[in-house]
């Protein structure tokens, strides 16, 4: 009986071992995974913009963080250059600047959407907008 005892023991033991080991290798491969794919899928770029305002940073951050693939939006006003986070598998940089056009301010080398420029308020208009 004692015998028994000591057998069922042991394999609870080992059993307990390998749960534990079986634990840690899934977290380890969860997290391997996790962060393989965290990098593979994110790409960013930095746009000039026509930005000169609080509410322009304002404007650009929120209708950006709606576009289908964008991370995340940081404007920054003294450079008027937008940071952009992206998932490439979703959009791509010059989306990223033709949705800023739509909005109603320059990207790069792309003009603004002139129906949208118009209903920026004035404080966000650029001097001599052509």
């Amino acid at each position: 009986m004692q015998a028994c005892v000591s057998v069922l023991n042991r394999n609870l033991n080992e059993l307990k071992m390998m749960n534990r080991l079986f634990k840690i290798i899934a977290v380890v491969v969860l997290l391997i995974f996790g962060t393989v794919r965290l990098y593979a899928q994110t790409d960013s770029v930095h746009i000039k913009t026509s930005a000169i305002c609080e509410q322009c940073k304002e404007k650009i951050e929120n209708d950006l963080s709606f576009e289908k693939g964008v991370k995340s939006v940081k404007l920054d006003l003294a450079t008027k250059e937008v940071f952009v986070m992206f998932n490439p598998e979703k959009t791509s940089a010059q989306k990223i600047r033709e949705a800023i056009t739509r909005i109603g301010y320059d990207a790069d080398t792309l003009k603004a959407n002139e129906k949208s420029f118009k209903k920026l308020p004035d404080c966000c208009k650029k001097p001599a907008h052509e």
